[in-house]
């Protein structure tokens, strides 16, 4: 099995860090393919390099020889297919099917919070999340969602499980980025929540992408919006 996983910058792509923990936290093996972000225009050179892979032309792409599948979502289940050994998916019923109605959310809602609070492991933006909580009730409404989401599922499982369904599985990959917005805007969050995105830092797939993307010393102008430089 050889697959190929093409990625953006680690420091801004949330869709991309996803299929990317998932496959390291379950030892999966890849070869990582890095298209640098510059711009999403139709002639930009991303455009041109993931568009020549896939026709969907965004990044991630996940390629097993002659099948190319886009989409984190898409991309994570096809591997849970492959490899049902693994448990990438709880494997209680009723659990799997609560994860990936959890993952449905965070696929396709929150949209106040992609917006005001982009992804950026390297920077801290503790003021400027704060006055986003004070201009921007949408997001504050979000947030309190997913306190609320999370928290339920985690306090069922604790003490003796920090994950959102007792093992790391596709659900915390998903939520994954979630937990860096909310941290490096400084935003408040219940105990539990804090305790889970705490313990989302230091799972050992999670750290090694923040790392990786610390390391990266880009700047790319499209993904920063509240600085001039890095």
């Amino acid at each position: 099995m050889n697959y190929k996983l093409y990625i953006g910058n680690k420091n801004y792509s949330t869709w991309s860090m996803r299929p990317w923990v998932v496959m390291k936290h379950f030892g999966i093996p890849f070869d990582e393919k890095f298209v640098r972000f510059d711009n999403l225009d139709d002639k930009s050179a991303f455009k041109a390099t993931v568009s020549s892979i896939s026709k969907y032309g965004t990044v991630p792409i996940l390629v097993d020889n002659d099948v190319v599948i886009s989409d984190s979502l898409a991309i994570c289940e096809y591997l849970a297919e492959k490899h049902p050994n693994l448990a990438l998916w709880p494997i209680d019923t009723k659990k799997r099917a609560n994860a990936r109605s959890l993952v449905a959310k965070m696929h396709s809602g929150f949209s106040a919070i992609r917006r005001h609070l982009p992804m950026n492991i390297e920077a801290e933006f503790f003021e400027i999340g704060q006055i986003i909580l004070r201009d921007h009730a949408d997001v504050k409404n979000e947030i309190s969602l997913v306190d609320e989401l999370l928290s339920s599922f985690l306090n069922f499982n604790l003490p003796q499980s920090n994950y959102l369904f007792g093992e790391f599985t596709i659900a915390d990959a998903f939520y994954a980025p979630m937990c860096l917005r909310l941290k490096n805007f400084g935003i408040k969050t219940s105990a539990t929540l804090t305790n889970y995105i705490n313990t989302i830092c230091q799972t050992h797939s999670v750290k090694e992408w923040i790392s990786e993307a610390m390391q990266e010393k880009d700047f790319i102008v499209v993904d920063e919006p509240y600085r001039l430089h890095r």
